[in-house]
């Protein structure tokens, strides 16, 4: 079978299954995103298909997350945050339909300028490769240091980066004595799902689980669906006015550019910009949202195009959370020494496969995100539960931290989980952060202590 019919369905694949999940609001971008890719890669994905997955589940998570961003006042997940306040400005005005096309059309339009950015600054550097690959470890340790003081729990975040190495180091050193080989997935598994399993540890102590109890079921109104256009597919330009096209397209190109920084930082500071420059609630809104959500899928995407590219290591908050398995994931990938997606596709083979994963997202989430919200919302909210979907991804990590090393991989994922979870849930220290800490773990162990 042709390469290109391979990738093809394996995009096809991711669009479907993260069109659907992206409905489900509150959903973590990394406990999704990492044990869904992991299990394609692990069985047996060709790197085409790999990366043509992962373009379409991002394109498609983002643009049906806006549903219950628009339509009921929750956001899909971390990045629509920032979109909250336009979005219910709208929805007071009695137009979140409105609110939800300018949002999707925004991030078509952004992944779309994004891909050939990302792709043009990914290979100016990787002239400086080389230096990036020698110097991962004071690289990486840095990196943690300078995430960690943007982070929400800021000096907890500096404080923890090298007990938490201490940590990662102790099972690693004790799960070497008994496997004879370094695990990855595991530990890679247990910081993605660290803030849902918390979650679940909170909800059985009778201490804790006060944070978490409601006192009624939340309510939510859905505004009536119209629709404004003629055929199944309607034309993102026509739906944004010439003025939010143009912004769009300037912000996320220059979004694309800031790889290092966090896709809700840049969605924020952007739609302030553009925000400041509109009068009118009514303008002012729409266009921060079209703007907002484009950066989102811009900058997301450049995140994780750029340091595949141009250096093969996770050096941008995206590739260190949601897209870590496509630089880690062993045996089939990894960073040490780099076999990855980095070596094993050109620069060309990322514009191609990138495309492929982009169009056909588009050609599913997009049409239906516009023809079918509010149905689908409904569907959502009265048949499918929180509970299941973290159960559902609980099992997944159970399964994939089995495959690598059996009980010991199970109870190393969960001790990982519930250490991180809980830093993660109580201190602010982030996934992120975790992650970086991980990578530069042997780095700083060996400076401190010299194994």
């Amino acid at each position: 079978m042709s390469i290109y019919l391979v990738a093809m369905l394996f995009a096809l694949l991711g669009a479907i299954i993260f069109t659907i999940i992206g409905l489900i609001s509150g959903t973590d971008e990394t406990a999704i995103m990492v044990p869904i890719t992991l299990l394609v890669i692990l069985l047996g994905a060709p790197p085409e298909g790999v990366f043509a997955f992962f373009m379409a589940a991002v394109l498609a998570k983002h643009l049906t997350h806006a549903i219950p961003t628009a339509l009921l006042g929750i956001p899909g997940d971390t990045t629509a945050v920032p979109l909250i306040d336009h979005a219910n400005t709208l929805r007071r005005m009695g137009m979140p339909h409105v609110a939800l096309r300018k949002m999707i059309s925004g991030g078509i339009l952004g992944a779309f300028i994004a891909l050939p950015t990302s792709i043009l600054l990914g290979s100016f550097l990787g002239q400086f490769a080389d230096f990036f690959k020698s110097s991962s470890g004071i690289i990486f340790t840095l990196a943690a240091i300078l995430i960690a003081f943007f982070s929400k729990g800021k000096w907890a975040s500096l404080l923890i980066i090298i007990p938490f190495a201490f940590f990662i180091k102790s099972l690693d050193f004790m799960s070497f004595s008994l496997l004879e080989k370094h695990l990855s997935i595991t530990f890679f598994l247990g910081i993605a799902i660290g803030p849902m399993f918390s979650n679940i540890l909170m909800a059985t102590s009778p201490i804790a689980k006060h944070e978490l109890i409601r006192n009624k079921p939340n309510e939510y109104n859905l505004a009536p669906e119209t629709k404004a256009w003629k055929g199944f597919f309607p034309n993102p330009f026509k739906i944004l006015s010439k003025e939010q096209s143009i912004f769009t397209a300037i912000t996320t190109f220059i979004s694309s550019l800031t790889f290092v920084f966090s896709p809700v930082g840049m969605t924020s500071l952007m739609g302030e910009i553009v925000g400041s420059r509109t009068k009118g609630a009514y303008k002012k809104s729409t266009t921060s949202l079209t703007v907002m959500n484009g950066v989102t899928e811009s900058t997301y995407i450049a995140e994780v195009i750029i340091p595949l590219i141009a250096f093969g290591i996770p050096l941008s908050p995206v590739a260190l959370g949601p897209a870590s398995p496509l630089f880690n994931a062993p045996p089939v990938f990894s960073v040490d020494p780099i076999n990855n997606l980095h070596t094993m596709l050109s620069t060309w083979d990322f514009f191609i496969f990138g495309l492929i994963g982009l169009g056909i997202s588009a050609l599913i989430a997009y049409p239906f995100s516009m023809n079918y919200a509010r149905k689908a919302s409904v569907l959502v909210l009265k048949y499918i539960s929180q509970e299941a979907i973290v159960a559902m991804f609980i099992g997944l990590a159970f399964l994939l931290a089995y495959n690598e090393a059996q009980l010991l991989g199970v109870v190393l994922t969960f001790t990982v989980a519930t250490v991180g979870g809980l830093l993660n849930r109580i201190l602010g220290v982030g996934a992120g952060v975790q992650f970086m800490v991980f990578y530069a773990s042997s780095w700083i162990m060996l400076k401190l202590f010299g194994i």
